[in-house]
């Protein structure tokens, strides 16, 4: 079930518009043309608006129309109607496209779109991307939605991804995501064999169930949401295996807490691992490295390099290569790290984000130079 809504825009000569003899013959031909595919229009409200002029239609079947004109020339024709999941929907995309093709022509109008329809509803099935573009996931059920003390936690299931965990109404990890733990890990790149690890986050499972596999010699995971391990142990063990479940064993512990208070605990006791991940928060979006979040990740960044060895490495993902601004605002913080650090960088296509993805290695200058 849910609110259906069936989207077009048009683009014509601003004139037409601006002329009420035009503008009301428009209307006239709109109207004429959405009959053909919804029975009983009937106009019940219409003004003039600062930026141009809107109409709203009512049909049986509680079936609302609107249809607004901008000044600028473009008009939006926008259908909505409740459907129940047994319905079959009161307009397809193929009746949608006839009827843009159908303006386009006989309303000689200068360009036409129109797009599948939207459902909205109980079962979110739209998440941005990096940049906030929307991508529709052909997402059929939700198998867990429950709000912790830090999040929103959700774990839907996709029918090309497998199950996917959503925080805060973002993709975080899905079944078919593998890729994204073995580029964050760099397998086959980095020996994991014989060393001490530390994950800060990590709470889907899936990068500490995939360097056990390596061989380390222990690894602690800081993961301060305990309903968001629930939630993947339950749902999500084909990438967490069992060590959600365990949540300690003589290679590993999984410690929920803060993970800044145990960093500053580790620092005082002069503990030291060979490699940090930060399977944190993203790079944010932003015009400048500034705020709450930006401030977060300085002090990840500087605490992680205090417990670090001298040849340790920070492994952590960024963001979406479409947003090579605050790609490059994260790299200048890099630039600033007291002492200096070099890093190198990877990408990988990522399923469940649908979109390439980057990943940072970083290090001690120093260190880096010497193992060239």
């Amino acid at each position: 079930m849910s609110a259906n809504s069936v989207l077009l825009d048009f683009s014509l000569d601003p004139t037409r518009i601006n002329d009420e003899v035009s503008r009301k013959d428009i209307v006239k031909l709109c109207k004429e043309h959405l009959e053909k595919f919804i029975s009983g229009l009937k106009i019940t409200y219409d003004m003039l608006t600062d930026d141009g002029y809107l109409c709203i239609l009512n049909a049986p079947g509680a079936i609302i129309t609107t249809i607004r004109f901008f000044n600028q020339g473009l008009i939006t024709i926008n259908i909505e109607y409740y459907r129940a999941e047994s319905e079959a929907p009161k307009i397809t995309f193929e009746q949608t496209r006839e009827l843009e093709n159908s303006l386009v022509v006989n309303l000689k109008l200068n360009h036409g779109q129109s797009l599948p329809t939207l459902q909205r509803g109980p079962i979110t099935k739209y998440f941005p991307t990096a940049d906030e573009r929307v991508i529709e996931y052909d997402i059929d059920k939700v198998l867990y939605d429950k709000r912790s003390d830090f999040q929103k936690i959700q774990i839907v299931h996709s029918k090309s991804l497998g199950n996917m965990l959503v925080l805060d109404e973002l993709q975080n990890i899905a079944e078919a995501d593998l890729i994204y733990t073995e580029t964050l890990m760099r397998r086959g790149v980095e020996n994991y064999k014989d060393k001490e690890i530390c994950i800060l986050g990590g709470g889907d499972g899936a990068l500490l169930y995939e360097l056990l596999k390596e061989e380390p010699k222990h690894v602690v995971m800081l993961e301060i949401d305990d309903l968001v391990m629930e939630a993947c142990n339950k749902y999500m063990n084909s990438i967490c295996g069992d060590v959600l479940e365990k949540r300690k064993s003589d290679n590993y512990e999984i410690v929920v807490g803060d993970c800044m208070m145990y960093l500053n605990k580790f620092i005082k006791e002069g503990r030291k691992f060979d490699y940090v991940f930060g399977d944190l928060t993203d790079i944010p979006i932003s015009d400048t490295p500034t705020g709450e979040i930006w401030d977060f990740i300085r002090v990840i960044l500087e605490s992680s390099f205090k417990v670090l060895k001298p040849d340790g490495k920070f492994m952590t993902h960024g963001n979406g290569v479409s947003c090579p601004e605050s790609l490059q605002m994260y790299e200048d913080q890099l630039a600033r790290l007291t002492p200096k650090v070099n890093f190198t960088k990877c990408s990988a296509f990522v399923p469940s984000f649908m979109e390439e993805w980057v990943f940072y290695q970083v290090q001690c200058a120093s260190e880096a130079a010497a193992s060239v």
